[in-house]
């Protein structure tokens, strides 16, 4: 015997996703009081889940299937075409493979280093500004950072417009018109610039360090033995770059929590490093980052009484996961130190995925993003001081990703 799913009646509710953003599941899993129903997304018979059960199906291999699942305006603007995040089964854990290569512990001690470096050099310029616009500026530092570790060569005065280009990247999937367009563009401009450090690399015009993703992509043996074509190559590339310079979204809230939570600020100043993580978690949990991810049903199966039929599109909850009273006490309340105590687990805690993180669908730079996060936030913490005026500070919960309205202006900015 099987349930029937609820559901929610119309035609398609694409403009209600758009209105809602990040709480557009969550609200219906409250109202259906059900972690599964029903919908009509871009034409399409919708399967939204939420909860730690869900997680655990929605991460079958057996069950759910990448390929074919993006909608192409995310494959043109955010991941690209060929991208890792598009491929299943022994193909894609051999492609996340090459991605786990790189995120060693000592390749990303190399990263921390370059980025301290990067915001001693950035705070020596804004020791000279009457204020400066912390989201446009730790954009610039990640990009330099990115850049670097990654072995892509880019001049100063090109840096600038390849900050503006990656973030157009993570800007613009759910953008409509204009915004979504310059995504593609720039992303269209990236990718051959990067094909062309590959091809560069592959005729010895250009050397970079061999630990690093422009060498290492460039290098890397698919599954049957041959070197990626080089504008997958650029692909991969770009999904080292561009994620890092996203992470910036993080900061920004970082600096909010920092604002809104004075007391933390004092927790933090003992170079604790246990409690700089929990908080870092907390970020994580807490602010906005990305609403959900999507799949096709691989085959038809039955969870819980539900029938699910092969290539339905399923989206996974994640910020309502990471909102979920049922996994998290008190979820609306900043609290780092719930994190004290947490079992950790690959499907409750889920801001950039979930499931097997080394060769599953799981965020390749999962830990990377954490080591940024917690470099930046000693900095901010220990290196600087800084004032913050009065402003708009507040988010948006359907502009995805989002960021505080002012992006954060800081002034009074001073080394300790």
């Amino acid at each position: 015997m099987s349930s029937s799913v609820p559901r929610e009646e119309g035609l398609d509710h694409t403009l209600s996703l758009l209105k809602e953003g990040y709480e557009y599941i969550l609200n219906r899993r409250r109202s259906f009081n059900s972690n599964i129903f029903e919908t009509r997304l871009l034409g399409k018979k919708t399967i939204c889940l939420g909860g730690i059960e869900a997680a655990e199906i929605f991460y079958d291999p057996e069950k759910f299937k990448r390929e074919g699942a993006a909608p192409n305006r995310l494959k043109q603007t955010l991941f690209g075409k060929t991208a890792v995040q598009t491929l299943d089964g022994e193909i894609h854990r051999h492609r996340k493979g090459m991605f786990m290569e790189i995120m060693s512990p000592e390749n990303l001690h190399k990263l921390q280093n370059i980025l301290k470096e990067q915001w001693q050099a950035a705070v020596e310029n804004w020791e000279q500004s009457d204020q400066i616009i912390f989201y446009e500026e730790v954009r610039e530092i990640l990009c330099r950072t990115a850049c670097h570790w990654a072995g892509v060569p880019i001049p100063e005065d090109e840096i600038k417009h390849l900050t503006n280009d990656l973030e157009a990247m993570y800007m613009s999937p759910s953008a409509i018109g204009p915004e979504h367009w310059k995504g593609r563009h720039a992303r269209n401009r990236v990718e051959k610039w990067i094909q062309q450090l590959v091809e560069q690399v592959r005729e010895k015009k250009l050397q970079p360090s061999e630990h690093t993703a422009l060498y290492q992509f460039t290098w890397h043996q698919n599954i049957d033995g041959e070197l990626l074509d080089p504008e997958t190559a650029s692909v991969e590339v770009i999904n080292i770059i561009r994620p890092i310079v996203a992470i910036s979204v993080f900061l920004n809230f970082v600096v909010l929590a920092l604002h809104h939570y004075p007391e933390e600020r004092e927790k933090l100043t003992s170079n604790n490093d246990k409690y700089a993580h929990m908080f870092i978690q907390e970020v994580r949990r807490y602010y906005p980052f990305f609403p959900f991810v999507v799949a096709l049903v691989k085959k038809d199966f039955v969870w819980n009484n539900y029938e699910f039929e092969e290539n339905t599109l399923t989206l996974l909850d994640l910020y309502g996961n990471n909102h979920d009273p049922e996994l998290w006490e008190y979820p609306e309340l900043f609290y780092p130190q719930r994190f004290a105590e947490w079992k950790e687990s690959p499907f409750s805690f889920i801001p950039q995925g979930g499931g097997d993180y080394m060769m599953g669908h799981r965020c390749a730079g999962e830990w990377l993003t954490i080591e940024v996060m917690k470099t930046s936030l000693d900095f901010l913490i220990n290196e600087i001081d800084y004032t913050i005026p009065e402003q708009d500070l507040s988010y948006s919960m359907t502009s995805i990703p989002s960021i505080p309205h002012s992006r954060i202006i800081i002034t009074d900015i001073r080394k300790k």
